[in-house]
């Protein structure tokens, strides 16, 4: 179930967590949102993070920081170590080496880790419920534990069938329940793993125009995603992972410059390479009428390179994110951080995880609504 236990041990005892820090001011929140100072450390900061599952290293001697106030992507393709990332940061697994701090406080701090997961919002990527519940007494249940300020307005929002069993939902109901979850108690700090998974379009831009206000008022917004086009419209600075390692940190004009544009041209009189006398070619097809390529050149060469020629039709869209990887940082892994396998040849705790959400146990409220584990 998704997040019934904040207190971080795996366990639902259904109490509040430990008090965190004292509140910030409307104020304060203003003043420090996309900064670090000596009395506000970064919402996140990772130093040589190193995660290990027998030979295999997920994540290889990470370090970044999230600034407060600011929406970061954290991207990569499947097998990156993504995820692995995000267990480690919430508490479910220890690193191997390295370590890192959520609002100032070190993962490896079970105590200050479960302290400042009060003030924490999590998505895992494939959240799982209790399916005998319906998700307004699975709303209740977290309430209870941590708090519900914002409930009806997230609902507004977004609108899962509160009255129906969590089994009934779509794909698309279930996370809308989990991102309502995530954000009802008005955590600084939300971490997500493809948030915007199974959304329709619209509940999709619904999304991005909620997580660019929250930046707006000053929370720290830390989500992972392969999709180009979303990283473009709401994300301050992405980190790119490849085979466990940060490739580079950037902000997102920069990417998209790197990435370029994918471009299908047809034309009256036909295309080859060799017309092509331009700089920023790459990945060059020819068609029967015609050529399609990445441009990553002066755009006002390339206006000027079409209008010698006969169009009759041209598409022009952002490659996506795996093509950019392809073309800047060469062949991706094989290795899947939600296979299921771990490389020592142990059972992945990906599958654990997504069931306990952010310190949950495995199973969520019981018949009597006390959230027991039931085995």
């Amino acid at each position: 179930m998704v997040a019934p236990e904040l207190n971080g041990d795996g366990s639902a005892t259904g109490t509040a967590p430990e008090p965190g820090p004292e509140p910030e001011t409307d104020a304060q929140t203003r003043t420090g949102a996309g900064t670090a100072t000596s009395d506000r450390p970064p919402a996140i900061a990772v130093r040589d993070l190193t995660k290990a599952y027998g030979d295999v290293v997920a994540n290889d001697s990470l370090t970044f920081e999230v600034e407060r106030g600011e929406i970061f992507g954290y991207l990569g393709p499947n097998g990156a170590g993504k995820s692995t990332t995000i267990r480690t940061l919430m508490g479910f697994q220890a690193p191997t080496a390295g370590t890192a701090t959520v609002l100032g406080r070190d993962i490896r701090d079970d105590r200050a880790l479960r302290a400042a997961k009060a003030d924490v919002g999590f998505l895992p990527g494939d959240p799982a419920f209790d399916e005998d519940v319906t998700g307004e007494r699975y709303l209740d249940y977290l309430a209870r534990l941590k708090g519900d300020a914002r409930r009806e307005e997230l609902l507004d929002l977004f609108d899962p069938p509160l009255d129906r069993k969590i089994r009934e939902y779509s794909t698309g109901n279930r996370q809308m329940l989990g991102i309502v979850q995530a954000f009802m108690h008005d955590p600084e700090l939300v971490v997500m793993d493809e948030p915007t998974s199974g959304l329709d379009p619209l509940k999709q831009e619904r999304f991005h125009s909620f997580v660019r206000d929250e930046r707006d008022e000053g929370k720290t917004i830390f989500f992972s995603s392969h999709v180009l086009s979303e990283v473009r419209r709401v994300c301050d600075r992405v980190a790119i992972l490849r085979n466990g390692r940060l490739v580079t940190l950037e902000r997102v004009e920069s990417l998209l410059e790197r990435g370029g544009k994918r471009v299908t041209m047809h034309t009256a009189d036909g295309l080859t390479e060799a017309d092509l006398a331009i700089d920023g070619i790459a990945e060059f097809t020819m068609l029967d009428d015609g050529a399609r390529f990445v441009f990553t050149g002066d755009y006002d060469d390339l206006v000027s390179f079409l209008s010698a020629h006969s169009i009759v039709e041209i598409e022009i869209e952002e490659p996506p994110l795996e093509d950019v990887f392809m073309h800047y940082y060469g062949e991706t892994s094989d290795r899947d951080d939600s296979s299921g396998e771990a490389g020592d040849g142990t059972a992945s705790p990906d599958e654990r995880d997504r069931r306990i959400g952010s310190g949950e146990p495995d199973r969520g409220p019981g018949p009597d609504g006390t959230g027991g584990r039931r085995d």
